[in-house]
């Protein structure tokens, strides 16, 4: 997360420095530098001495100062991390077609604890019910999986260790060894047990399969269904690595794919960064940061860079 304030005297002073825009001349630097280095928290305090000096809200400011990725980037900082995911929920479901992907990312990628924090923040924010919108929007199998994942109970860490033989052959007879898929009994699974039992389940699933769990997933479901399938297992396996490979795949092209980097960015800026950085690194034997550097330009590199918060 970079630089943190210290004490009244820096938040004042840079309050100014942001509040210098006229409508004619926005100094972007200012703001990527003020808004990108701190933590959520110390943004929400800055927002709130901007609208006591300048009689107006930060966001309708940054939504009048800036525009496309850049405008996108900085309106997501300034939500809580909660509060970006359920907005990011909703847009994947808005208007008339779905971004699976999003919804995908958002759903299987999220643990139980934070899931259930998602859901009551989007009934506070849309005074909608996130099961009720997920179920008016997709259908079949992809659908009963994403709505087991945000009914799952507490989170907990609970290793079963009688479930683990039982768990792993019920995995092999409902795909694998059968003609046809008994998706059922895959999601009952994936959606009700802790991570650490699934781990052990995948490992074991080996001794039963000839394939392993995600080899099997591709030959034994198609789309959206293999898509949040294959997202669960990663997430359960190395949730960083994940994400340092989604980042990857969005800027393999020449010019990256902004919304799913902004998205991961924003997303994780205050939970996981460091760490999927750590593993981008050791993943594809060159840093984000550089990877960033390469694939995007402007004041939205600027901003995304120091968001990295450097270089590996």
């Amino acid at each position: 997360a970079g630089k943190r304030m210290n004490g009244n005297k820096k938040v004042k002073s840079e309050h100014y420095d942001v509040l210098r825009h006229t409508p004619w001349s926005v100094d972007e630097q200012t703001v990527i530098d003020i808004l990108t280095r701190r933590s959520y928290e110390q943004r929400r305090e800055i927002a709130f001495e901007y609208e006591r000096i300048a009689k107006k809200e930060l966001v309708v400011a940054l939504k009048g100062a800036l525009s496309g990725s850049l405008e996108t980037l900085m309106l997501g900082l300034m939500k809580s991390t909660v509060q970006y995911d359920a907005s990011e929920l909703k847009a994947s479901m808005k208007g008339l077609g779905t971004d699976e992907e999003a919804l995908i990312e958002l759903v299987c990628s999220r643990n139980n604890e934070e899931l259930a924090e998602i859901k009551r923040v989007y009934k506070d924010m849309f005074k909608k019910d996130l099961e009720k919108d997920i179920a008016g929007d997709t259908s079949g199998d992809f659908a009963k999986l994403l709505l087991a994942l945000t009914k799952r109970d507490d989170p907990s860490n609970v290793v079963d260790y009688e479930k683990i033989d039982d768990d792993a052959r019920s995995l092999y007879e409902a795909g694998v060894k059968r003609k046809g898929t008994d998706v059922t009994t895959w999601i009952t699974i994936m959606s009700k047990r802790s991570v650490p039992h699934l781990q052990k389940v995948f490992e074991r699933y080996k001794s039963y399969s000839p394939y392993d769990m995600k080899e099997s997933i591709r030959k034994e479901v198609k789309g959206d269904l293999e898509k949040s399938f294959l997202t669960l297992v990663e997430c359960f396996e190395n949730r960083q690595l994940y994400f340092a490979n989604r980042l990857f795949e969005a800027m393999k092209t020449k010019s990256a794919k902004e919304k799913v980097v902004t998205r991961i960015m924003v997303s994780r800026c205050e939970v996981d960064l460091m760490r999927i950085r750590t593993e981008f690194k050791r993943q594809h034997k060159r840093s984000l940061y550089q990877t960033i550097a390469e694939h995007t330009k402007g004041d939205y590199q600027k901003a995304l860079l120091s968001l990295c918060g450097g270089d590996d």
